[in-house]
């Protein structure tokens, strides 16, 4: 069976869209920025396409594909390479490595958000370049002049960008829409002390949890207004402004206020 032949149906349950161009897979390494002593998770490999560029700039590589096909194909393929291990297994199931990682991946569009939360909640990993829906990876790094609530929850440890744009011709079947890159990478230096990153969340959680979009509105909930509008003015911040419009800088300078 030719390498992308899989039935329409799998392809479509599996969320599967094959990269086929190699100058979108060289861009994708090269924004990864790999070195000989990384150890690289890839999840979704697919038919190998990004795996191959993978092990070429990487030490060591762990591949999670769920389909059983690409699975037993990707083993037999590198059945004798020392430097890379394929798991037939869904990688938001994986437990992160302990020692520290980066994840590179052509991810299945219907699984971004769980393999970015992945991403983010994962203690050991250094960071992470995702090709997803173009949309999606606006969305996330603020490419939009908005910001998501997971981009903003994470934001003291993790910086969220917006990296190379990918057209829909680079992949098989072509999918609806372009892709792009998204940059997560952990700060070597966090924004906030540790102490302080539960009660930032909960701040984060109050503001998006809030009714009418009024971030200020959404805050007075739980603090005095006289003291939210003084923590918006210091931030240069209208406190009638939706949430999702409140900067990364102006919700740690909210947040440092109270």
């Amino acid at each position: 069976m030719p390498r992308h032949s899989r039935p329409a149906r799998v392809r479509a349950r599996l969320s599967q869209n094959f990269l086929v161009d190699p100058a979108a897979v060289r861009a994708i390494v090269r924004a990864a920025e790999l070195t000989p002593a990384d150890l690289v998770l890839e999840p979704g490999p697919g038919a190998g396409a990004l795996t191959r560029a993978l092990l070429r700039a990487a030490g060591r590589v762990h591949a999670y594909e769920l389909d059983p096909h690409h699975a037993e194909q990707l083993r037999a393929r590198y059945r004798d390479h020392p430097r890379i291990t394929i798991e037939h297994s869904d990688f938001r199931a994986v437990q992160p490595p302990d020692e520290p990682f980066t994840v590179v991946a052509n991810i299945p569009f219907a699984a971004s958000t769980d393999i970015l939360r992945w991403c983010l909640t994962a203690p050991a990993l250094t960071s992470a370049t995702l090709l997803t829906q173009r949309e999606f990876a606006r969305k996330h790094s603020g490419d939009y002049g908005r910001w998501s609530r997971l981009a903003i929850t994470h934001w003291p440890q993790t910086a969220l960008a917006l990296g190379p744009r990918v057209g829909r011709n680079s992949f098989h079947p072509v999918p609806a829409v372009d892709a792009a890159v998204l940059l997560v990478r952990r700060r070597g230096q966090p924004l906030l002390p540790a102490a302080s990153l539960a009660s930032y969340r909960r701040l984060v959680h109050l503001g998006f949890a809030g009714t009418g979009g009024s971030f200020g509105a959404s805050l007075a909930r739980e603090h005095p207004r006289v003291k939210v509008r003084s923590a918006c003015g210091t931030a240069e911040l209208d406190p009638d402004t939706p949430v999702g419009l409140v900067t990364p800088a102006q919700w740690l300078t909210v947040f440092r206020a109270l």
